[in-house]
């Protein structure tokens, strides 16, 4: 996996204990992710144009907090494939602060096409998967 985002934990990141809400970590795991496309060059609006997807909405997200994070902490965040189904994939995510894992989580994302029923789930296209490769990530526990 590949360091996507970097951030230091503000103030407001965290609860009255002063350690981060655990609300923060998923959306720091879907900044991950849109780091990850950028990262190969794409973003929603350009999958939609290259590939005529709707979108990769989320379907699934899950977390286990290891240890603590506070206010000023710089928290890295790796994301990687975890999964690759025929029309959905998993992203895998780490965070680390001063080499101390702090959580991990998952994301299951469907690749959704427009057609003229309306959205329904698609099949990932070969390019998007060639792009972000085999697997990095340990899938989620199920």
């Amino acid at each position: 996996m590949k360091p996507t985002v970097e951030t230091t934990i503000e103030f407001g990141d965290c609860d009255e204990s002063g350690i981060v809400f655990y609300p923060r970590y998923f959306y720091w795991m879907d900044c991950a992710f849109h780091g990850l496309m950028r990262h190969h060059g794409w973003n929603q609006r350009t999958l939609r144009r290259e590939f005529a997807t709707a979108g990769t909405p989320l379907v699934r997200a899950t977390a286990n907090f290891l240890s603590p994070a506070t206010y000023d902490d710089r928290l890295t965040i790796s994301a990687g494939i975890a999964r690759w189904g025929n029309s959905s994939f998993e992203i895998g995510y780490r965070g680390i602060v001063d080499g101390r894992a702090v959580f991990e989580g998952w994301e299951t994302r469907v690749w959704l096409s427009q057609t003229d029923g309306g959205l329904r789930a698609g099949a990932i296209p070969a390019a998007f998967r060639d792009a972000l490769g085999e697997p990095t990530a340990a899938p989620a526990e199920t």
